[in-house]
């Protein structure tokens, strides 16, 4: 669980870097693999994930810095370095720009989204796991009975103590949400399903779970008032899931799905 992997000259190989590597090329192929029975354009498929995810990872990193703004003057590499990210901050700006990214390559955004979102789970599974070998986003102290992983010096984690594994939990929910996905897509396939129905699930299934996980959390993370800062959004974006879902369900109903822009 060390944070840097192997180290040869000046060049180090993080844990971090390597999970969230692995993540993204999982990521790919998993949706261009899928992208061709789903009868949509693997070369679209891959300009949505390259731009959407360059743009994620600037909004999750502008979303920590406004979290962290009170230690920018203090410690401003360690605020605006390569470290430090906020999940909510890149799904915002990432599922944004993909709405742009469909309006200017005239395709459907609810379905190339529905193709896509299992991918980004599993992606951020691999950066949970990263978090593990980093020890940032870590938990509170394990108490009598419980689980908990003592992290070794050099990590974000505090050293010598039992934490409650977050990481984990976190990880484990995020495969579990992108094979809850794969299932219900694979088993709706051609069934008049609603498109957007995966981007639903996954935003009711991540935001109820990341709310539940931060109560076990230790790690300055910023809050608003008693809630913590990505508690405060995951209640907006339950809401906005809510709001997608009956938006969708009616322009279906009304046989505005867009079908006949997607892409082949």
């Amino acid at each position: 669980m060390a944070y840097t992997i192997f180290k040869i000259g000046s060049f180090s190989l993080h844990g971090y870097g390597l999970m969230i590597g692995i993540g993204i090329i999982a990521a790919v192929i998993i949706a261009t693999l899928r992208a061709k029975g789903a009868g949509l354009n693997a070369d679209k498929v891959l300009g949505m994930i390259l731009w959407s995810t360059i743009v994620g990872f600037g909004g999750g990193k502008l979303l920590y810095i406004i979290v962290e703004h009170d230690r920018l003057a203090d410690d401003p590499w360690g605020v605006l370095g390569p470290s430090g990210f906020v999940v909510y901050g890149g799904l915002i700006c990432g599922i944004s720009f993909s709405v742009l990214y469909t309006k200017l390559t005239k395709i459907s955004f609810a379905r190339y989204i529905d193709l896509l979102i299992p991918s980004l789970a599993i992606g951020q599974g691999f950066g949970r796991l990263g978090c593990l070998m980093a020890g940032c986003c870590y938990g509170r102290p394990a108490g009598p009975g419980e689980w908990g992983i003592v992290f070794p010096p050099g990590c974000d984690a505090p050293s010598g103590v039992a934490l409650v594994p977050t990481q984990v939990y976190m990880a484990i929910g995020d495969f579990a949400i992108a094979a809850i996905l794969l299932i219900i897509d694979y088993a709706t396939r051609g069934k008049n399903r609603t498109p957007g129905t995966l981007i639903v699930g996954y935003l009711l299934m991540y935001s109820v779970g990341r709310f539940l996980i931060e109560f076990l959390r230790n790690d300055d993370r910023g809050s608003v008032g008693a809630l913590s800062t990505s508690q405060f959004i995951a209640i907006f974006m339950v809401a906005a899931a809510i709001v997608i879902w009956i938006v969708q369900k009616t322009r279906y109903k009304n046989g505005k799905n867009e079908n006949e822009n997607i892409a082949t």
